[in-house]
């Protein structure tokens, strides 16, 4: 008689216990906590009501019209309750700063004349170029940088050799600023006397009279105007205008500011074989913006967006950073732009810096208390922690992050765990018009609008990067939803993006 086989409570027939990690959603129980954390008072105050408004009606009228009888005042105690109010209001209205608004903006669009294909950009370089060396590098910067065959240079550029002289210069000026404010007037019907603070930022090229001064008589501008002309400080340049426009318009009541940020490509074409010195030749391309800001309270109704923060931060002191995008003359004469190995780690440590100033300005509760939680944690605990990144999704609907190049992309995705769409604005701002310097963050601005994605009440973060080195951000808040736009940079081409971009082009 065969013996039966008695099967174990282990045997490989009864189904394994579901992993923790697979049979609970954890996102879900992040999603949770974050809306207690945030909520809290909400859903501390709801129960406090509740048990209020359930002994109040308790209460029967002989007790009720005991309690409003011991809760009356005399006159004089109601007079100066209201005057301490009204004192209070009046001290809190007068002393908060005066809200910013955005009424509008414009890009230049460059011509299709100004067009600087693949082909025609390596063409130019080797009958430019008289290293062999130098040629195939610049090849290889092309192939990895993330430019489409539609970005622009301007036309002292499309010479053999390029021509970088005085009037050149100029003339790219006016053709980039005067049809971006062109633009900008036309859509908010501002006249241009009404213009009470000019702000001009362009890095590379500072004439005598200023760029500022060339705009005031062009546009034949008041004489009291409050102009500015910065020079020299990057491609961070734009939100250091803002700041200053900010700054101007707090001072001065019911004014609007112009702010006008570029680059002038024309006088910085780099004519030697230093490698550090040949990437702005590959990168960086025509444009500019023009921005009206006000702070007049009937301005609310018509503006796109209110301006809530700008965070700067400033590396300088640091001799590495003061030295990683640097104006200097090779061994042989030709002066450029220098770009230091250590770029990248430099504007790790800036945007680091800066998201520490923002984070507690923008982040919720939530992701506050985790970080500080983490922080904790590694000081007592555990220094080998790894530390909390707060998710920015939290905070912002929209990243435009400045196009400076795909490497700089693709380190503030990773560091901001972005998904590609958040980062999609400055990918296909790099594809289309390349690096634009401090315009870039417009252009990208533009595109999420051209998209159709941007709602009343969503965040944007605009963050640029500069030299000094620098690290900038904004924050605005969207008063309106934004119809997609019919004009501007991304109207012939919207329907293309996104597109895919290839690691490698080859040419």
């Amino acid at each position: 008689m065969p013996t039966s086989s008695t099967s174990s409570p282990s045997s490989s027939t009864s189904p394994p216990l579901p992993e923790f990690k697979n049979s609970v959603k954890l996102k879900y129980v992040k999603l949770g906590y974050q809306y207690l954390v945030n909520h809290i008072l909400t859903l501390l105050l709801i129960p406090i009501i509740a048990i209020f408004a359930l002994e109040v009606a308790r209460m029967g009228p002989s007790e009720l019209l005991s309690l409003w009888r011991s809760l009356q005042l005399d006159l004089l105690q109601i007079l100066c309750s209201a005057f301490i109010i009204v004192f209070v209001a009046t001290v809190y209205f007068m002393s908060r700063p005066r809200p910013i608004y955005l009424l509008d903006y414009a890009c230049f669009k460059p011509p299709m004349s100004c067009r600087v294909p693949f082909s025609t950009f390596m063409e130019h370089t080797r009958i430019i170029c008289s290293d062999e060396k130098s040629y195939q590098f610049q090849a290889r910067i092309l192939e990895r940088s993330g430019l489409g065959e539609e970005t622009c240079l301007p036309p002292a550029n499309h010479y053999i050799p390029p021509s970088p002289n005085m009037e050149a210069s100029r003339t790219e000026a006016k053709l980039v600023i005067f049809s971006a404010i062109d633009d900008l007037l036309s859509r908010t019907g501002l006249k241009p006397k009404d213009i009470d603070t000019l702000v001009v930022n362009c890095s590379l090229f500072s004439p005598t009279p200023s760029l500022s001064a060339m705009i005031v008589n062009r546009y034949k501008l008041r004489g009291n105007i409050r102009s500015f002309n910065l020079s020299g400080m990057g491609c961070s340049a734009g939100l250091i205008s803002i700041d200053l426009a900010r700054d101007l318009l707090q001072v001065h009541p019911n004014s609007t500011a112009l702010v006008v940020s570029t680059e002038i490509i024309t006088p910085n074409f780099y004519a030697g074989n230093q490698r550090s010195m040949l990437l702005p030749n590959c990168l960086f391309r025509m444009g500019a913006a023009a921005i009206l800001l006000s702070n007049r309270r009937r301005d609310r109704r018509r503006a796109k967006y209110r301006l809530l923060h700008l965070v700067r931060t400033h590396k300088g002191a640091d001799e590495k950073a003061y030295h990683c995008v640097y104006e200097e003359e090779d061994k042989d004469g030709h002066s450029g732009i220098s770009l230091s190995k250590d770029l990248m780690a430099i504007a790790g440590e800036a945007l680091k810096s800066n998201i520490t100033t923002i984070g507690p300005l923008v982040l919720p509760a939530s992701e506050q208390l985790l970080f500080l939680f983490t922080l904790i944690g590694r000081k007592i605990i555990n220094p080998k922690w790894k530390p909390y990144i707060p998710d920015f999704k939290q905070a912002f609907e929209h990243f435009c992050i400045h196009a400076g190049g795909r490497a700089v992309i693709d380190e503030l995705q990773k560091n901001l765990q972005l998904s590609p769409e958040h980062v999609e604005a400055s990918r296909m701002t790099l594809h289309r018009f390349g690096n634009t310097s401090s315009s870039s963050l417009w252009y990208e601005l533009n595109y999420i609008e051209s998209k159709g994605r941007i709602k009343r009440g969503d965040r944007i973060w605009q963050i640029g990067f500069g030299s000094g080195f620098k690290c900038n951000s904004a924050v605005w808040k969207c008063m309106r939803t934004v119809k997609t736009p019919l004009d501007g940079p991304w109207a012939d081409c919207i329907d293309r993006y996104p597109v895919f971009i290839p690691e490698v082009v080859k040419l």
